[in-house]
């Protein structure tokens, strides 16, 4: 078994990027940071993140049934602090918009993409939350906020290569 250290040094090599999940509940936004986000499936376009078993704002993202992947852009780091303390107004100072689900929109960030509850696993200390993709939307020019090494980091230089499939 590998120790837990260990295993966090080394899948903390692992660059990834940062969001916050949001949804409203009996009118009242809720949301949390998670930095485990993917791409599930193109057909139908499915997403998943992985909030742990002790979050106390997963619960309730789960009751709404609907929520809203905002990846961050680069420079939003303030608000992704604000949205991992628990016991604490996350709200307070956060500007938003509906999307189409009616879950929180974020100003000012990279992508949003609306989803329905598809289902959740146990997975471990985690859950694994699956995501149908009702709408989605990205701003163009914006840089990612990512996290390697316990840090944040930006892209230094924009340069970009396209990946071909093989």
């Amino acid at each position: 078994m590998a120790d837990i250290s260990e295993f966090r040094r080394v899948l903390g090599g692992f660059a990834s990027g940062v969001t916050i999940i949001t949804a409203v509940l009996d009118g009242t936004p809720v949301g949390m940071t998670c930095q485990s986000f993917f791409s599930l499936s193109l057909e139908p376009p499915l997403i998943a993140f992985s909030p742990a078993r002790t979050s106390t704002s997963y619960p309730l993202i789960r009751k709404a049934g609907r929520f809203c992947v905002n990846i961050l852009e680069a420079g939003q780091e303030d608000l992704c602090r604000q949205f991992a303390r628990s016991g604490t107004d996350k709200w307070r100072g956060v500007a938003w918009q509906p999307g189409v689900t009616g879950s929180p929109i974020l100003d000012g960030v990279l992508a949003s993409i609306e989803c329905d509850l598809e289902r959740d696993v146990e997975a471990g200390d985690h859950y694994l939350t699956i995501g149908r993709v009702v709408d989605l939307a990205s701003t163009p020019g914006k840089q990612p906020l990512l996290f390697f090494n316990g840090t944040f980091q930006r892209l230094e230089d924009g340069s970009r290569s396209r990946l071909e499939a093989a």
